[in-house]
């Protein structure tokens, strides 16, 4: 990896972890870790350009089928590629499918890009979890392999102990808070061989443990608000993410766009994005 490189555009795939949930903005829409780290890269670059494809609830084969020939088209400098972990907490779930897809993608993607970043997601602790562990580790060990294979680098989040703190997750236990996403952010930012700007392992302070009565009232929160939906989605077949397209795809012409810094030959800080379109 060249060190304090520079890079001149950012393609980002997969689901809701790259969409960027729950780092939600004053709007209702998600900035999460990708929109971060495409924010900082346009800050060293003039002229920088960013697409985020990520779709919320999308499985492997919805990643390979509806984002990967998109990205792979518009021939970044850098795409992210995270997907693989909505199936591996599936009921019943094909590892050999999801093995083969991940693979497709992968070929597909690493031709096409000057730096293909793969991800090990973050867990965090916890008994609906520990059920699905074995196949996620399975997961992780072929990110491991397929980067070996293609030349492409891996940010390895699931061995970071401070991404496992439960104050890392939003009341869902499903996704990261904004300052997860920042700390996911900063690990991409070095995975590229960027100089550091802090330390995204740092243990969160200590606190004092939450009482057991608090904690069994935010279980039965988290069941009704979050589990049960989650449950009835995977026995009906929908998704979080049916009708809904990545944030730089527009579905009326079926083609994906770019965005640019408002003030696209200004290096610093980003204060605002442009489409840009043909």
């Amino acid at each position: 990896m060249e060190l304090n490189a520079s890079y001149t555009s950012l393609v980002a795939v997969g689901d809701s972890f790259t969409e960027g949930m729950s780092d939600l903005l004053p709007d209702g829409s998600y900035r999460g870790w990708a929109d971060v780290l495409a924010t900082r890269l346009a800050a060293r670059t003039p002229g920088f350009r960013y697409a985020n494809l990520a779709v919320r609830g999308k499985l492997i084969g919805q990643i390979v089928d509806e984002q990967v020939a998109v990205a792979a088209a518009m021939e970044p400098d850098v795409i992210t590629l995270v997907g693989g972990l909505n199936d591996t907490l599936r009921p019943t779930c094909d590892m050999g499918m999801v093995r083969g897809r991940l693979e497709e993608a992968v070929e597909r993607l690493a031709p096409a890009c000057r730096t293909l970043v793969l991800m090990r997601s973050p867990g965090r602790q916890g008994p609906v979890l520990e059920r699905f562990r074995p196949r996620m580790e399975e997961l992780f060990a072929l990110v491991d392999e397929l980067a070996a294979r293609h030349g492409a680098v891996v940010a390895d989040l699931y061995t970071a102990p401070s991404l496992g703190d439960p104050r890392m997750w939003d009341v869902d236990r499903l996704h990261l808070t904004a300052e997860g996403h920042r700390r996911v952010a900063e690990a991409v930012w070095q995975t590229l061989g960027l100089p550091a700007e802090s330390d995204w392992r740092t243990p969160m302070p200590v606190t004092p443990p939450v009482r057991w009565a608090a904690r069994r009232v935010e279980d039965a929160r988290f069941a009704r608000r979050h589990l049960m939906p989650w449950i009835g989605r995977r026995l009906t077949g929908r998704s979080s993410g049916d009708g809904r397209a990545g944030s730089q795809f527009d579905p009326s012409l079926g083609k994906a766009f770019w965005i640019s810094p408002e003030d696209a030959d200004a290096p610093g800080p980003v204060t605002g994005w442009r489409r840009l379109d043909g």
